[in-house]
């Protein structure tokens, strides 16, 4: 009863394959529920160059279910930059995604 390392490696590519499609499907409903007006006040990346670049590696990484792939790493960096730039400056001028009757 020895460990089969392929099988732990391919495990370990499924939960890698998962958390980063996870990171890019977040990315993308974070910057589809944000308003166009407010990437213009925080002098980012209009809306629809977020929504088209995060859905269409979305898309790939739906497709594809290699995480190390030149397309999915690609994506990963793109969802990454929008996460760590673009969504700070936007949560800084709008709020949260959604600040309700009181906010």
């Amino acid at each position: 009863m020895g460990i089969d390392l392929f099988s732990v490696q391919s495990n370990l590519e499924l939960v890698l394959a998962l958390v980063l499609f996870g990171v890019k499907a977040f990315a993308f409903v974070d910057a589809v529920s944000r308003p166009a007006p407010a990437f213009v006040a925080a002098d980012k990346q209009t809306k629809v160059f977020w929504v088209l670049v995060l859905g269409l590696f979305l898309a790939a990484a739906m497709l594809s279910w290699q995480p190390i792939g030149l397309i999915n790493l690609v994506g990963t960096v793109a969802a990454f930059v929008y996460l760590a730039d673009a969504r700070p400056a936007l949560r800084a001028i709008h709020g949260g995604s959604n600040p309700g009757p009181y906010g």
